[in-house]
């Protein structure tokens, strides 16, 4: 009897760990398919990756490249998509700051959410020895996988840039030496005016801070509206053109 029940115990037990085992991969599957389908970029986004208009576009090893064609930039932003948000859908932004002087580079990050890539600026870095000065930056999750990268290489990277972002709560980067933007919008019901209010101790005093009134946290890209956010009360070029003349500003002070 006792080797039944032994028997029957161990039974059991294979198919504890084997249920166990189904939930596990059933559940690493459904994260992945969560991941494998972003927000997808809105038409004006697909037509800003082209060569066109004095900016040159590439696709470089799945990188977003944006360049002037009528100079060689020596100021650069590398860029990380929010989560779960498709890369080309910040084109547009990409592509009129590239038009103002600067190489602009949206990095894809794997199943689209940034703290899966964090250190994909390092090999950004590596693959232009042209720019001599970088600035990461970032909306919402990738601005704060941005900052991750900041803290973690504070001799590669000149500036930092958070839209609709900030550094996580164990990031404490106010005693940094370095240069930071932060543009967030007043009617972002993601990245809340509190929030950003709560991440001024976290980030240098020098920091520029520079509200879009009437903003939301969509409006950082072209990519269609966001469960839980706010309703903005401008149009969504009105907020690009915000955005993209605060970051243009901040990275003209880098090569001062």
């Amino acid at each position: 009897m006792k080797e039944i029940k032994r028997f029957e115990v161990k039974k059991t037990i294979r198919y504890l760990l084997l249920g166990a085992l189904i939930l596990l991969l059933a559940g690493a599957g459904a994260f992945v398919l969560w991941g494998s389908n972003p927000a997808q970029p809105e038409a004006l986004a697909l037509a800003a990756m082209q060569t066109s208009d004095g900016v040159r576009f590439e696709n470089t090893d799945g990188w977003l490249v944006f360049e002037p064609l009528d100079s060689e930039p020596t100021i650069g932003l590398i860029f990380y998509p929010g989560g779960r948000v498709d890369p080309r859908a910040y084109a547009p932004h990409a592509r009129n700051t590239a038009g103002q002087g600067f190489t602009v580079i949206i990095v894809p990050m794997p199943l689209n959410l940034a703290f899966f890539g964090l250190n994909r600026a390092g090999q950004v870095i590596v693959a232009f020895p042209g720019i001599e000065t970088w600035a990461v930056g970032g909306h919402s999750l990738g601005g704060a996988m941005a900052a991750e990268y900041v803290r973690a290489n504070p001799a590669q990277v000149a500036g930092l840039v958070l839209w609709a972002s900030y550094p996580g709560g164990n990031n404490d980067l106010s005693a940094a030496d370095l240069p930071v933007l932060s543009v967030y919008a007043s009617n972002d019901g993601l990245a809340t005016l509190e929030d950003i209010a709560d991440s001024r101790a976290r980030l240098p005093l020098t920091t520029t801070f520079v509200e879009i009134s009437g903003g939301n946290h969509a409006g950082f890209g072209w990519y269609g509206p966001q469960n839980g956010d706010g309703q903005a009360s401008l149009s969504k070029p009105e907020q690009q053109d915000l955005i993209v003349q605060a970051t243009v500003t901040f990275l003209e002070t880098l090569g001062q």
